[in-house]
């Protein structure tokens, strides 16, 4: 893994959950001991926060707005030109496949949705990922070969340069471009679609919303108010992509759009 990747995600371990509360607890028990109140009110504060967005319940409280503003578009009647899907991490060296990767859970969503959107469609599918883990393959590579051994789905295209959504964005646009695709149906998580969308409307695509794994339209059951890690899992990922849809805003897209 680059030096500069792991950097980033160190920094990304330090502002997300579990760690950042934890340390704010730490930082008032210190405070404790010159301001005895304030930094029994930092740490108190700082747990509470954590067993609240520990819960999925508590969760929802980042989550839903995200997915709130993907909803998904009129796929079918979409006049789309291609199906991208992004990809979400991937299981290396899987003994009981031969040491060969497999996409993730996460992944396997995404690659699903797209398989059954193309039976629908007949739209040509592009895969996007690379290999920020350092993997002999790039994730795009692993996420055709699933999509066409286990969905028998074919792919047209593979990007597998990207190590981030910016890029995801940036190097598929150049593979559409030159084909002449400008519409497309995005698939990915509905937590991640807002930033996956602006920064693929950012190249000059039309990409309409295919979201899968939309936890917030659900009805709540009992268990989702006790802290589990599906909970902090869910509130990760959410405060993860408010945080790079802050972090995008400040770096605008400087390549030129589609025309």
């Amino acid at each position: 893994m680059p030096l500069s990747l792991f950097a980033t995600k160190a920094i990304s371990a330090l502002l997300l959950p579990p760690l950042n509360l934890i340390l704010l607890c730490a930082a008032g028990l210190l405070l404790q001991r010159r301001y005895p109140r304030a930094g029994l009110a930092l740490s108190v504060c700082a747990l509470l926060g954590l067993a609240v967005i520990s819960t999925p319940a508590g969760a929802l409280l980042l989550a839903a707005p995200l997915e709130g503003s993907s909803a998904a578009g009129a796929v079918q009647d979409s006049r789309a030109q291609a199906i991208v899907v992004l990809g979400g991490g991937r299981t290396r060296n899987a003994p009981e496949y031969g040491g060969h990767d497999l996409p993730k859970s996460l992944t396997l969503v995404r690659l699903r949705y797209a398989a059954q959107l193309q039976r629908a469609t007949g739209l040509p599918v592009l895969v996007s990922g690379g290999t920020p883990d350092g993997g002999a393959e790039s994730e795009a590579f692993v996420m055709a070969r699933s999509l066409r051994e286990d969905f028998g789905v074919p792919v047209r295209w593979i990007e597998g340069g990207s190590d981030d959504t910016r890029q995801n964005a940036v190097l598929s646009a150049d593979i559409l471009k030159a084909a002449g695709v400008r519409r497309i149906l995005l698939v990915t998580d509905a937590m991640h679609m807002p930033r996956a969308q602006t920064l693929f409307a950012q190249t000059g695509l039309d990409a309409i919303a295919a979201p899968v794994s939309v936890r917030s339209h659900g009805t709540l059951a009992a268990t989702d108010f006790l802290p589990s890690g599906e909970g902090m899992y869910r509130a990760h990922y959410a405060l993860h992509e408010w945080l790079g849809l802050a972090w995008n805003a400040t770096k605008p897209y400087r390549g030129q759009p589609a025309r």
